[in-house]
Order: C-alpha cells, then sequence, then structure tokens
C-alpha cells in the first residue's frame, strides 16, 4: 500500500469509496461524500491522502481548517476517514491518519479536532477531557491533538462542508 496525496483524477474514486465505507455506520447520516465535494468546491480541502494498493484507491483521510474557541488560525478538522469494508481493521485508516497528521504538522499547524470514538482515536494521542466542545456531541466523542502551543479550549467550528 501506497499513500500519496489526492489527484483530480481521483475525485470519483475518492467520492465513491466515501459513500461505500460509512453505508453501513449506525452513526453516518449519509452526507460524508457531500461534504468532501462541498469542502473541495470552498478551497477548504487544506489535504487529502489516498491509500493506493494495486492501482485501486482503498482509503481516504481529509484535512480542512476549523476554529477552536477564539482560536482561528492553525487548527484542523480531521474527516472524513474512509476505508473500503473489505480492507478495514487492516491498518490503512491509521497509516492515513498518522502520515496526515505528521504532515499537517510539518506544515505549521497548531493541532487538529475531530468527533469520533475515543477509543480509535485516543491512539494517535487525541484526547477527550470536555475542555472542546462541539454542538451537543457527548465530550467524549470531542477530541484535539495539540502539536504546538496550550491545549485549546472553547466550542469547535469546522470548515463549512463539514457542519451542513
Amino acid at each position: 500500500m501506497r499513500v500519496r496525496p489526492e489527484e483530480p483524477g481521483d475525485v470519483d474514486a475518492v467520492r465513491e469509496l466515501t459513500r461505500e465505507a460509512f453505508a453501513p455506520m449506525r452513526f453516518s447520516d449519509g452526507t460524508e461524500a457531500e461534504a468532501l465535494d462541498m469542502l473541495r468546491r470552498d478551497g477548504d480541502l487544506t489535504l487529502s491522502l489516498v491509500a493506493v494498493e494495486a492501482g485501486e484507491i482503498v482509503g481516504h483521510v481529509a484535512f480542512s481548517p476549523a476554529m477552536v474557541g477564539s482560536e482561528r488560525e492553525g487548527w484542523f478538522g480531521i474527516g472524513p476517514v474512509s476505508v473500503r469494508p473489505r480492507r478495514q481493521r487492516s491498518g490503512i485508516g491509521s497509516s492515513l491518519i498518522r502520515q496526515g497528521l505528521e504532515k499537517i504538522a510539518t506544515a505549521g499547524a497548531r493541532g487538529c479536532v475531530l468527533t469520533g470514538s475515543a477509543l480509535y482515536y485516543g491512539r494517535f494521542g487525541f484526547v477527550a477531557d470536555g475542555a472542546v466542545t462541539y454542538r451537543d456531541t457527548p465530550a467524549r466523542n470531542v477530541m484535539w491533538l495539540a502539536f504546538r502551543g496550550g491545549p485549546p479550549e472553547g466550542e469547535v467550528r469546522f470548515s463549512a462542508g463539514l457542519e451542513a
């Protein structure tokens, strides 16, 4: 498997992968592929990585600008993270997230925020401490990871594509 930046010719394959990956998820509202389209349209898809295996895109991760409290610069949201159902639980998502975090940190990001499973994202260093909130999402599912500066505090606002 090879991880590389998304290329223009990957858009349709990433859209289909995202739909396929989230279709069986009980927490999904089915809008993840459209959210990616909105991030692209708005110029908010800061980093988009794909995992390629035998010429097929089998995974994808997106990073886009986010605000945390009064911090308007340097924070990024992660998501959606998509892996083909038959390839889930094989390390593809973890590899995409780790490489994306490294790239975004190297580029000078202050940190990343997301909503998701603390059990899954905790292994990457994400913290769910209640200091960062998002709408009515339970505190255990709103997480942050700081690369520089102190811990964040306040309400998260993701890019419009993820807020819809």
